[in-house]
């Protein structure tokens, strides 16, 4: 029997015609982006002996906390376009990550929206992710946690280019924006194995992070090559927002928490 015209035929997640439109309109941005190296060394040492000590703690939660705590130091790097001539500068961090879910017997990332990052402990974050990953969901969930509204139920029925064209539409108003999808994105593309490279991801946030492996390689500390544990990142940020120089500070900042915490 020929078995080489068989096929099976899966329906794409309404959480992934999201995917499709964001990427579009990210290509339309103005992004700066940055290939980093942190030494985690400590900051995993640090991990460990928390989990030891009975403290549930996650590699990605501790990420998202230094991440949060850096920009509100650098509040600037995180804001919106407001008018031609404004920015819209919020006091608080809210970072949109994501978590694997099995939709309709697809896993797909689905978008969970941390609030108030600055305001919560590392184990705090924790929970909030596991709870998200447990949760039960299904084809129609677009945002974990969130209901959906009858607009956006409307939305995904569009053809792409209307959603694209309502998508950009809904950026100018920063308010609402910040409410929906925060300030702040942090995706984990290459947290998956271990693989030695970095992923140039897409975003719309002002200010995005992709996280990639940890790998050991030799580093020079104190004069002397080491065996260190580096995580490669992928920094996004508008360059209608801000200038390079802030952007350089506030990954300063992130590498003197990640070294010093």
């Amino acid at each position: 029997m020929n078995s080489g015209n068989s096929f099976k035929i899966n329906e794409i997640p309404r959480s992934r015609l999201a995917t499709f439109d964001v990427c579009a309109i990210s290509d339309s941005r103005n992004y700066i982006s940055a290939m980093l190296e942190f030494d985690v060394t400590e900051t995993r040492r640090k991990i460990r002996q928390m989990r030891k000590e009975g403290e549930r703690i996650s590699f990605n939660a501790y990420l998202i906390k230094v991440i949060g705590t850096a920009v509100e130091r650098h509040r600037e790097v995180a804001a919106f376009r407001y008018s031609k001539r404004r920015l819209m500068v919020f006091n608080d961090v809210n970072i949109s990550t994501v978590v694997e879910k099995s939709v309709s017997g697809t896993k797909v990332p689905i978008p969970i929206v941390i609030e108030q990052v600055t305001l919560k402990t590392a184990a705090q974050i924790t929970t909030e992710i596991e709870d998200a990953r447990n949760r039960n969901i299904s084809g129609k969930d677009v945002v974990i946690g969130r209901d959906t509204k009858w607009y956006e139920n409307i939305y995904f029925s569009m053809p792409g280019f209307i959603r694209r064209t309502v998508m950009k539409t809904m950026l100018r108003f920063p308010k609402s924006t910040f409410r929906r999808m925060g300030n702040v994105m942090v995706s984990y593309p290459g947290m998956v194995g271990s693989i030695n490279g970095w992923f140039i991801h897409k975003s719309i946030h002002p200010l995005s992070f992709g996280i990639g492996s940890v790998i050991k390689k030799p580093v020079v500390v104190d004069d002397k090559v080491q065996i260190r544990e580096i995580l490669n990142m992928t920094v996004l940020l508008d360059h209608d927002i801000i200038d390079g120089a802030p952007m350089a500070r506030m990954i300063k900042e992130i590498n003197g928490l990640l070294l010093n915490n």
